[in-house]
Formats: C-alpha cells, sequence, structure tokens
C-alpha cells in the first residue's frame, strides 16, 4: 500500500493534536509537500544536518522529531547557521522535515508515559492536567430520532471520559415551536404551534473536534433550524495536560534508588538535591525543562521529581519536601524516538521505519 505523507501526518495528528501544543511551539510540517509518497521515515530527538543526511543516504524523505528545528521566523536562509543549514538540506533534498513536540509531551500516552514506562511507574497519570480543553454540547432531539443523533456525535468523537465511550446524559421534555411562511419543518404546519416529545442530550467531547461535532450536528439532526447550546468547560481533562506521576512496584532508599534511575534511562550523571531519609516510592516525572511543574510534584506526594535544565537556585526549592533530579535534556527525551517507532509501526506495516543513529546531544560529559 502506498501511504503520503499527510497519511501519517493525519495520524500523528489524531494520536497527539495539534490544538494542544503550547503557545510558543512550531510542531507540524516545517519542510516537505505533504502530498508526496512515503519512501521512508527516519524517527529522531532533534532535526540536524546530519539527521537530513542520514535520511538521505538511508533513502527516507521524511524526518519525524520531537524538537522542531525551527521555532522563531526565518527573514533569510543563507547557510549561516545550523538552523538554516538543516532547512535549505532537507528542501533540496526533497526531505520532509515533521515535529510533534509539546502537544506529544501533553498527551497522556505521550512522552512523559514513555520516561514512566522506563522507570516501571505503576498507573501513570497526568501530574499536571489542563483546564478549558473540554465543551459541553446540549441540543434537543425528537424522541424516536435521538438515538440516531447521539450514534453519530460519539462517532464523531463527542461521549469519551478517560476509559469510558458512549458517555450521555439524557432528559425528556415537550419542545414547542411555530414554523413561519417560509420555514420547511420536519414535525408540524408552518404558522401552527407545535409541541413535540424531545429528549435533550448532553455530551463533552475536546475543544479541537468542535467543528467535526458541530458538523455532524447539523448533518444528522432533522430539524430545519437546530438548537444547541455549546460551554466551555474548567473541569480539567485527565488525559491532557504536563508531566506524569506513579508508584514505584516497591519503595527504595536514595541511594538505590538513583542507581536504578541511572540503570534504566541510561545515564552518565544525575544532578540531585539532598536525598531525603524517608523511601522513595512516588516518582513525579516531566521530559525536558519541567521545573514549573515542582509545586504539582509536590502537591502529589511525590517523593522524587525527575526533569531537566534546572537552575542553581531552583534547586534550593525542594526545601527538603522532595527529591529533585536533573537528568539532563537530551537523557529525558531520547526515548521519544522509540515511542514515535512504536506508535507508527502499529499503524503503518509496509513502510521503512528507523530510528536515527545520530546523536544530537550537544552536551558530552567527561
Amino acid at each position: 500500500m502506498v501511504y503520503l505523507i499527510q497519511d501519517i501526518i493525519g495520524f500523528l495528528e489524531s494520536y497527539a493534536p495539534k490544538h494542544y501544543q503550547e503557545s510558543y511551539d512550531n510542531s507540524g510540517l516545517i519542510t516537505g509537500n505533504a502530498k508526496d509518497e512515503v519512501k521512508g521515515v527516519i524517527c529522531a530527538l532533534d532535526m540536524t544536518e546530519e539527521v537530513v543526511e542520514e535520511a538521505i543516504q538511508m533513502g527516507c524523505n521524511l524526518v519525524i522529531a520531537h524538537h522542531p528545528i525551527v521555532f522563531k521566523g526565518i527573514k533569510q536562509l543563507t547557510g549561516k547557521n545550523y538552523v538554516e543549514r538543516t532547512v535549505i538540506k532537507a528542501i533540496k533534498n526533497d526531505i520532509a522535515l515533521y515535529a510533534i513536540h509539546t502537544n506529544l509531551d501533553n498527551v497522556q500516552m505521550g512522552v512523559n508515559h514513555k520516561i514512566a514506562r522506563q522507570l516501571k511507574l505503576q498507573q501513570p497519570k497526568i501530574l499536571a492536567p489542563k483546564k478549558q480543553l473540554l465543551f459541553k454540547l446540549e441540543t434537543f432531539i425528537p424522541f424516536n430520532q435521538s438515538e440516531e443523533v447521539l450514534e453519530a456525535l460519539f462517532e464523531a468523537g463527542a461521549g469519551k471520559i478517560g476509559e469510558y465511550s458512549g458517555c450521555s446524559f439524557l432528559t425528556k421534555g415537550n419542545g414547542t415551536f411555530i414554523p413561519s411562511e417560509k420555514a420547511n419543518p420536519t414535525l408540524g404546519q408552518k404558522g401552527k404551534a407545535e409541541k413535540v416529545s424531545e429528549e435533550k442530550i448532553e455530551v463533552m467531547f475536546p475543544s479541537y473536534l468542535k467543528n467535526k461535532i458541530l458538523q455532524t450536528l447539523k448533518k444528522v439532526h432533522p430539524y430545519e433550524e437546530v438548537a444547541y447550546y455549546l460551554f466551555q468547560l474548567e473541569n480539567e481533562n485527565q488525559e491532557v495536560g504536563s508531566g506524569m506521576v506513579g508508584d514505584l512496584e516497591k519503595g527504595m532508599k536514595g541511594k538505590e534508588f538513583l542507581a536504578y534511575l541511572k540503570k534504566a534511562m541510561n545515564l552518565q550523571v544525575v544532578k540531585h538535591t539532598a536525598l531525603l531519609e524517608k523511601p522513595i516510592k512516588r516518582v513525579a516525572v516531566c521530559g525536558g525543562a519541567g521545573i514549573f511543574l515542582l509545586q504539582s510534584a509536590k502537591n502529589s506526594g511525590a517523593d522524587v521529581f525527575i526533569t531537566a535544565d534546572i537552575k542553581y537556585h531552583e534547586f534550593f526549592d525542594a526545601d527538603n519536601q522532595i527529591v529533585i533530579c536533573d537528568i539532563g535534556h537530551y537523557e529525558s527525551e531520547i526515548y521519544t524516538k522509540e515511542l514515535l517507532v512504536e506508535i507508527l509501526s502499529q499503524n503503518f506495516t509496509n513502510i521503512a521505519l528507523y530510528l536515527t543513529k545520530i546523536v544530537t546531544n550537544p552536551i558530552t560529559y567527561i
């Protein structure tokens, strides 16, 4: 079967919708034509000249990386820095560059879940769920047609709450209306008051599906004029947010845990605050720069918080309440490329998928 680049992109953005990326981010297709046929895919943490060259040598025309090569606007392409050189090389050689960054950080089965799996955490969950990412739809359907409309809304993505699907709330009542002379009523007659036995349907859905849900409603609703209410909810979306927290199978003493961490994440060094007297059982994680989640980690009851890019004075904020471990940005997210291969290989069985062999870490240790 032939796949186009847009097929891969469509799948990835159903897995980690671009709507969930942070405002500063630049996830998505950076170079390339989405309608080109996929010849091969290389998965990487970073987009660099070396990774693009690797794609050329491997006969691949799509690089999927966690970190975008372009964060800010580019006004010139003269090759004066590594960003411009990478983009130029990709364009010259028809290599598509696709980034899946903070949107993959923020979904439940994303970057932080992969870290949790590396550490074998039990029942991991989002550390800091995001708010205002859910809508509630209320609409009114003739009683004998409500099931058909409800099924269509479910098919479009409404009614999913955690591990439950088909979630709704139904209320029976009567709807009244008077069709004008210009109306084309499904029920009743022009100019005459009508009372219809109806069900009010209430369903929740993620905000990025808003247009799809409303289009579906208007397509399948039997009435000429569709009455509905749409509410943005303050509820936390437990499936979208920053970081992750879970428990080890058994508690460990501080030094024992540090040895376990180094082995599980293949680390050379760990920068950490003072070890506490109590054993480490609950573990909070955030790939990349995650110190903004320190208070959330404390609130979760975590004994240790594992992240990267912590500044000197930020280590003081542990305040003898939690152990902070800085394992390095590259080291915290390197398994993301394996995650990408995992999710793609399960859904695209006959495309060439590769893990980059290039070590893109700009930091070395002695």
